[in-house]
């Protein structure tokens, strides 16, 4: 069992990503296959989940509702997460190169889409030969009852635009559990790096929407120092850029209705701190695509990042 971080630094969040915290509460996948029945939350039963270790970074303070899932857009959800988990999705040992990467899904804070944003992404990777670790993060606390909790989310999203915006500071303060759960993730890897066969020093994250958030929050604001990072569908509005910032990769659909229409910024940023990174802007693809075959060319995703990963010597093994 690991001890939790202290109290994280704040970080750069600009008011255009704290009004972002609210606002990507809501997932619409926008997905053109997708049937009425299937946008329903269904709730299911915990599953087994025997490879998940616990990150050590205690209950989350002042919970009451306890964990439970549900299925909805063919991707199973879990919601008010008090107990922060990494499972681990390691390669063949003939395929493995030594990089890793944790895998952070996104739903806003409130929820996780496991399957789409999570396993999937890091069973992809680990066929690759990249040991994946899926972060099961702390939540914030919502209804447990399943037609609040869906209205909740419906009155959130709809009153997000007319809310004053947070302070930065406070915005960044409310990802306090999160950030703990994200560095003590990446030093569980550290510590176990010979037993997984991980480099330490290869150690990355990607995030998808909220997990985004979080992966920008990580590397800019704890001591994990990730290799590299993948930013999808996540804000992109400015940061300030330390001069050690990591190859980023970012991807969004131009049509998402959350983040599509707003300035890509934090592309520049980068540029102008003259770190790596790499931008890809899809016609289309909505938001929340994941790993779901779409017929859009965000689909696309993953074979590219795949590809930056090579770029950057990520399945060369360590000599």
């Amino acid at each position: 069992m690991m001890a939790a971080d202290p109290a994280p630094q704040r970080w750069p969040l600009t008011r255009r990503m704290a009004f972002s915290l609210a606002a990507c509460a809501f997932l619409v996948p926008s997905l053109g296959h997708a049937q009425a029945d299937n946008d329903r939350m269904t709730p299911i039963a915990i599953p087994a989940q025997p490879d998940a270790i616990e990150l050590g970074t205690g209950p989350l303070p002042g919970a009451a509702a306890k964990e439970s899932w549900h299925r909805q857009y063919g991707s199973r959800f879990a919601r008010n997460v008090t107990v922060a988990t990494l499972t681990p999705f390691l390669p063949d040992p003939a395929k493995a190169s030594g990089a890793a990467i944790i895998v952070a899904p996104g739903g806003g804070f409130r929820t996780l889409s496991m399957d789409n944003e999570g396993y999937d992404v890091a069973k992809g990777l680990a066929a690759k030969g990249i040991a994946a670790f899926v972060i099961k993060y702390r939540l914030r606390q919502t209804p447990a009852d399943m037609p609040a909790f869906e209205k909740s989310m419906q009155e959130m999203f709809s009153g997000a635009a007319r809310s004053p915006l947070p302070a930065a500071n406070a915005a960044a303060n409310d990802l306090a559990p999160q950030l703990a759960d994200a560095a003590a993730a990446f030093r569980l890897i550290r510590n176990r790096a010979a037993q997984w066969h991980v480099d330490p020093d290869r150690i990355g994250m990607i995030g998808f929407s909220a997990g985004a958030m979080l992966t920008m929050a990580t590397t800019l604001s704890t001591d994990a120092k990730p290799a590299f990072i993948g930013n999808i569908y996540g804000p992109l509005g400015n940061m300030t850029i330390p001069q050690d910032a990591p190859p980023m990769f970012a991807a969004i659909a131009a049509d998402d209705p959350l983040f599509g229409n707003r300035d890509f910024k934090l592309i520049d940023d980068w540029r102008a701190a003259k770190r790596p990174v790499e931008f890809h802007l899809y016609e289309q693809g909505g938001h929340g695509f994941g790993m779901y075959p779409k017929t859009t060319t965000s689909t696309g995703w993953f074979d590219a990042f795949v590809r930056w990963l090579d770029m950057h010597g990520m399945f060369k093994p360590k000599s």
